[in-house]
């Protein structure tokens, strides 16, 4: 993910949470990303925000996302 033009913020996923036992391994995958001060305050002043997927067998980004979408994110900083 990146806000405007600062740095971009990598994915951090399933660091914690034991994912499968004898019966099931699970389907449901975390992200969680750490974003500076900086950057959360200019996402909450409405910056635009740029989601990717930078693999060497896959790379796709949106950039914007659309204005809903982020905005429905930006509600999870406060």
């Amino acid at each position: 993910m990146q806000a405007g033009d600062m740095d971009r913020v990598f994915a951090i996923a399933d660091e914690d949470l034991p994912r499968e036992n004898d019966e099931k391994t699970s389907a449901v995958h975390f992200l969680r990303f750490e974003f500076s001060p900086p950057m959360i305050a200019a996402m909450k002043a409405g910056a635009a925000l740029s989601i990717g997927v930078d693999h060497d067998n896959y790379r796709h980004s949106v950039s914007p996302l659309a204005a809903p979408v982020r905005d429905v994110l930006y509600r999870d900083l406060d």
